[in-house]
């Protein structure tokens, strides 16, 4: 029985590609290439889930104490019968809990298509998982609502296991043909010569890092992909007082 818990700190910084280019040139003696993908690049695809009220991205924009988001996400080009990941991902304050089950894609279809199944008779790693994520569909009311994807550069610590940074850039988003096998394809949510950085770490950030951000000017700014994405592809549902995410270079959209 497969699963998977994580638990750590986020922070986020908006960066340029020039930003990026340099921080890992400099990070290169203390980080090693994800196992994953090709020396650490590979494309990462979700299905994120919405209520008929926008619960989940008032939720995050309000940046309530606590808040989760559930999304269905597969790496790179795959099929029906490829594997996929239903994860549920909950914050609170500044600490992010994750808990993922891994089944084929072709299951998790199946489950949003049949919500009367048994849970037990779908194909999953862990049901006590795919319970959690069937009581919130419930409670939320929650639908497919958009594709987001982008190309991931994923770097571990050499001597901290437990670091990880993510660069992604060539951030879309569409809100038809939500098909994960469709592939990445979509509009651009995030200015292309952007990068969202993330350092992820159980306690605190490494001084050696701190140091190289702070040289490079690189300054912390919440960039939520979802409600980025939201605002662009639903930007007549967001009332007019909300300040819209900034993340085009120049400023504004």
């Amino acid at each position: 029985m497969t699963i998977e818990i994580f638990r750590r700190k986020e922070q986020k910084y908006l960066i340029t590609k020039d930003q990026y280019e340099e921080l890992v040139r400099r990070m290169s003696p203390y980080m090693r290439a994800d196992i994953n993908g090709e020396e650490g690049k590979y494309t990462v695809t979700s299905l994120y889930f919405e209520s008929p009220e926008n619960t989940i991205y008032f939720e995050t924009k309000n940046k309530l104490a606590f808040r989760q988001k559930l999304r269905l996400r597969v790496y790179d080009d795959i099929d029906k019968d490829g594997t996929a990941f239903f994860e549920i991902k909950q914050k609170h304050k500044k600490v992010v809990n994750k808990r993922r089950m891994i089944l084929p894609l072709s299951e998790a279809y199946r489950y949003l298509d049949t919500p009367e199944e048994p849970l037990n008779h779908f194909e999953a790693s862990n049901t006590q998982v795919l319970r959690e994520i069937d009581n919130f569909r419930r409670l939320y009311n929650l639908h497919p609502e958009m594709i987001v994807s982008y190309d991931r550069h994923a770097l571990h610590g050499v001597y901290d296991p437990e670091l990880r940074v993510t660069f992604d850039l060539n951030l879309r988003c569409r809100e038809d043909d939500l098909l994960l096998e469709y592939g990445p394809q979509g509009e651009h949510f995030i200015d292309p010569n952007l990068v969202v950085l993330e350092v992820k770490v159980n306690d605190s950030v490494p001084l050696w890092l701190t140091r190289i951000l702070q040289d490079l000017h690189c300054e912390q700014k919440s960039a939520s992909k979802y409600c980025t994405s939201t605002e662009l592809l639903k930007s007549e549902e967001i009332p007019n007082e909300i300040v819209m995410e900034n993340v085009f270079v120049g400023g504004g959209r």
